[in-house]
């Protein structure tokens, strides 16, 4: 039920921050056709995200039937795409996107619920620990396997971590500033050959010199909050 308050309270909030700022005269001038860039530009940068779906290119990798991960093929929800690509389009497309977000926690919690009145959650293995529930209490569920045996390879395992055999792994997600992803190369050892990451807020600061060409110094607090840059993930 807490999260039901919490979610009627962000869809009041953000109702309230749209009726302000969506149709005020000087929030639209101080945010239409500044910071435009095209498709091109998206695909010579690299950018993902709000970025590319603010110029038209239909990517989510949440949507792919080929890409999506964490059950987001069970939900129900919309990815918002621009046209102009200037810092307006940025700023409605993040509007719609909180607006959904809510809806997927809603969506999330309706199924739990339903989960909790079909299934027996004594065996379930969602709940690893005790919890409180609709004032009903459920226990761990007990090791299956408790000799001194067990818990010693189970600390070697960590200790020592995982043999990886010789392999290229690469995942990504579609995190709120773009594409995150991760790539793993094994060669055999308890260790990573190789691990790459990549952050989208990287990508979008070495994008920014070209986007504030032709625009004002007053420009460049608009074009920072609208690409989305946070410092501590390019300094990683």
């Amino acid at each position: 039920m807490i999260l039901f308050f919490f979610t009627k309270n962000c869809y009041t909030t953000v109702n309230e921050m749209h009726n302000v700022l969506s149709y005020n005269k000087i929030w639209k001038q101080r945010l239409i056709n500044i910071g435009s860039f095209s498709i091109k530009d998206v695909e010579n940068y690299g950018l993902t995200g709000i970025l590319a779906r603010c110029v038209g290119l239909k990517r989510d990798l949440r949507l792919s039937w080929k890409e999506t991960y964490s059950n987001y093929n069970n939900l129900i929800f919309k990815s918002y795409i621009g046209i102009n690509g200037d810092s307006y389009d940025r700023y409605l497309i993040r509007m719609m996107e909180m607006k959904e977000s809510l809806q997927i926690v809603n969506q999330c919690v309706n199924k739990l619920y339903l989960f909790l009145d079909n299934t027996d959650v004594m065996n379930s293995t969602l709940f690893s620990q005790s919890v409180t529930l609709n004032n009903k209490k459920f226990k761990k569920e007990s090791e299956q396997t408790q000799y001194m045996e067990d818990l010693i390879n189970h600390f070697l395992k960590w200790h020592t971590n995982a043999f990886m055999k010789t392999e290229f792994v690469t995942v990504s997600i579609e995190s709120p500033k773009g594409e995150f992803g991760v790539a793993l190369v094994s060669d055999n050892t308890n260790k990573p050959y190789r691990c790459k990451v990549r952050s989208p807020s990287y990508h979008n600061l070495q994008f920014l010199p070209k986007l504030i060409k032709g625009h004002l110094l007053a420009d460049l607090s608009t074009l920072i909050g609208t690409i989305d840059i946070v410092f501590g993930e390019i300094d990683r």
